[in-house]
């Protein structure tokens, strides 16, 4: 017994031992790579570095360059004193391929390639790349300065190619333009000639585009095991290069770096040799430090989650519930918690068909894990959807031991949907406006002539009857008709006449609304405004069997409004007033006079304010029909909302629009006993002597 306790013991102390050696073999690989990572981001940060000032390097280049070509046309203006000029710019300038000078019209007045290479476009030519270089010196001449175009590729007669691009330059001579200086460079030069030669040293540098295709490159890498890669962009006025940096490099040393593991290691073995001894003792502490932990991050979880979650045994019963579940429903877990169904958040009228659905689901071995959509209902009764994902319980055995659901309220993202859909109603009915604003524009297009016709014909008419009263010496016949006869037909004429040059004017002004145009005010006075729609008002009220009363104040000061379209809102008023009568008629108990007496419809003008200097006038339209409902009076000025089989639902929302742009108000309200008063108000026309109030002083 005391053998096999020993061997136990001893086993325990080699195991201990080997946990150890494997404990400090592990921290010393461990601090190995931790050094050469370490050693790895210091090349890493020193290549970006390089890169940087590369960057740095090709932008001082090319500004230097644009420095010496904007000298170039300004002190040679003659070709051959520009040739000889630009020629000795290329020997200085190896990375500059071909300099173009060209007139404002892009035409080319002289060019020279550089000595060190054979000409670029020899090949292909010149003409099929004119499109960028115009693009180039279109963007240069208004950013008055340099531009560059796309890089593209050249290719060359012996087999190779090279990818340049093009940097347009405005020549600008006393402020203003003359004609522009074309350079063409190749990258692969720019690199080659740009960059400084100690950052070039041991590394590939090459121009790339955003997806990596490589454009130009120069140098090579050094061999070793281990890429790094910097890369940073070159943008340039019209086009952005990204230039890259490789750098390969062996296996960092470590020597070094092994010296300081193995003193941290030791260092790591002391500490890990203590805390070996005094594991046993502490052992139950940490498993009970551990369990409460665990259960406290558990009820962290639990309190902050805001998805509910539901467990469920497999009769049914909920097992579980999180405070965000019973926040959700509105009741206490312990209301929940092993209670028989139906369920508490479960709607009354849905309990039936729940209880059938649950029994369904909890009958099959496995539930689908898609989401379903169901109500719940809270403890004042409200109800709200529901998503709900449910999946197999497992227990740390594998045996299944019910259900486990994560319910989701979704009714902020139904009311999202009702937003978005409400949003794209107002979308079409937008759609629909612009389509009827293009129709009131070709009608006011189409009418304007018939109307024109319709006038013309009127005053011939007129004139035609006047020639037959100058005539009418003779006495009456059948040919002469009396003169108060030609007088009655005089004055139809001139109705007519009237009325299309009013028609045409109504035209006009909603044409101009349609286009958004300056309306033009006048001066008018009320009354006047009503007396141009009371003819066709009352044409109206006697077909219909309606009786008017006017109430005009003699108090009201004159308006500046836009007569036309005034006096249509007036109209449109007096008439929907007039049809919104005509259910009287049906009304049980009207009959005859009385129900034609209850046909009344006022229009009234008064001050808007109780004072005679009131700044506002007021027209109202009374009627004494059925009144408004509140489920019209919601949609009442909402554009295409009609309760007419045949109207449009245009016309107190344009009403509106057009009292709106004179700065008055269009509303109503209803009329005891029964009826609705339209009213509206119109800004006075202030006189000079008004402009000087009391308490105000001039400059």
């Amino acid at each position: 017994m005391k053998f096999s306790l020993a061997s136990a013991q001893a086993g325990r102390r080699w195991s201990l031992w080997a946990l150890l050696v494997a404990l400090l073999v592990a921290l010393l690989g461990l601090l190995v790579w931790l050094a050469g990572r370490y050693e790895s981001s210091l090349v890493q940060n020193r290549l970006e570095h390089d890169a940087a000032d590369a960057v740095i390097d090709i932008r001082s280049g090319l500004i230097r360059n644009i420095q010496t070509f904007q000298a170039l046309p300004s002190s040679e203006r003659m070709p051959e004193s520009w040739h000889l000029s630009a020629a000795g710019l290329l020997r200085e300038r190896r990375e500059v391929v071909r300099l173009e000078w060209r007139n404002g019209a892009m035409e080319v007045l002289g060019f020279v390639d550089t000595p060190y290479r054979s000409a670029v476009f020899e090949r292909l030519g010149r003409s099929s790349l004119e499109a960028d270089v115009g693009l180039a010196c279109t963007t240069a001449a208004r950013l008055s300065g340099a531009a560059y175009s796309r890089s593209y590729f050249m290719p060359q007669f012996d087999g190779m190619g090279i990818e340049v691009l093009d940097m347009c330059l405005p020549i600008v001579v006393a402020g203003r333009l003359s004609g522009y200086t074309v350079v063409t460079y190749a990258l692969q030069d720019i690199l080659a000639e740009l960059v400084g030669k100690q950052l070039v040293r041991g590394v590939g540098l090459s121009f790339t585009e955003a997806d990596g295709t490589r454009l130009a490159l120069h140098g090579a890498p050094s061999r070793g095991r281990q890429v790094y890669v910097a890369q940073q962009l070159l943008d340039l006025p019209g086009n952005t290069l990204v230039l890259r940096m490789e750098s390969r490099l062996g296996t960092p040393a470590l020597f070094p770096n092994v010296l300081t593991a193995l003193v941290t290691a030791m260092a790591l073995a002391l500490l890990a040799v203590l805390f070996l001894l005094a594991r046993d003792m502490r052992r139950r502490l940490k498993v009970e430090e551990d369990l409460g932990e665990a259960l406290a991050f558990r009820k962290a979880m639990e309190n902050s989650v805001l998805t509910g979650l539901r467990a469920r045994d497999l009769q049914g019963r909920i097992t579980y519930v999180n405070p965000a579940f019973c926040s959700m429903v509105g009741v206490e877990a312990k209301e929940l918690l092993n209670q028989s169904l139906p369920s508490p958040y479960w709607p009354p009228e849905l309990a039936g068909d729940y209880q059938q659905r649950q029994e369904i689901r909890l009958a099959g071995n496995t539930l689908p894990r898609e989401g379903h959509e169901s109500v719940f209902m809270r403890r004042d009764g409200t109800r709200f959807p529901v998503l709900i994902m449910e999946a197999p319980l497992i227990n740390a055995v594998g045996k299944h031991t019910g259900w486990m659901s994560a319910i989701l309220d979704v009714s902020e993202r139904r009311r999202i949907e009702e937003v978005s859909r409400a949003s794209q109603d107002r979308l079409q009915a937008t759609a629909r406006l612009a389509m009827v604003g293009e129709m009131a524009s070709l009608l006011s297009h189409e009418l304007n002539q018939p109307l024109a016709a319709i006038s013309s014909y009127a005053t011939g008419s007129l004139n035609l009857l006047q020639d037959a009263l100058d005539s009418a010496g003779a006495p009456a016949t059948a040919a002469h008709p009396e003169p108060h006869l030609s007088e009655e037909l005089q004055l139809a004429m001139r109705r007519i006449a009237e009325q299309a040059e009013r028609a045409g004017k109504v035209i006009k002004s909603v044409h101009d609304f349609v286009r958004r145009r300056d309306q033009v005010r006048e001066t008018v006075a009320p009354r006047v405004l009503l007396d141009a729609v009371m003819p066709l008002v009352s044409l109206q009220a006697r077909k219909l069997g309606v009786r008017l009363v006017i109430e005009v104040d003699p108090a009201c000061a004159p308006v500046l409004c836009d007569p036309v379209m005034v006096e249509q809102v007036l109209l449109n008023l007096s008439r929907n007033g007039m049809q919104a009568m005509q259910g009287v008629d049906e009304a049980p108990g009207a009959q005859g006079a009385s129900s034609r007496s209850a046909k009344v419809l006022t229009l009234r003008i008064r001050p808007a304010a109780s004072n005679a200097r009131s700044r506002w006038v007021e027209f109202a339209v009374s009627d004494c029909g059925e009144g408004i409902s509140e489920q019209v009076a919601r949609q009442l000025f909402t554009p295409f909302f009609t309760t007419k089989e045949e109207g449009m639902g245009l016309g107190l929302s344009l009403c509106r629009t057009v009292i709106e742009q004179h700065g008055g108000f269009l509303g109503y309200e209803a009329v005891q006993p029964r009826g609705t008063i339209f009213s509206f108000t119109l800004p006075v026309a202030l006189r000079p002597n008004d402009l000087q109030e009391p308490g105000h002083g001039t400059d």
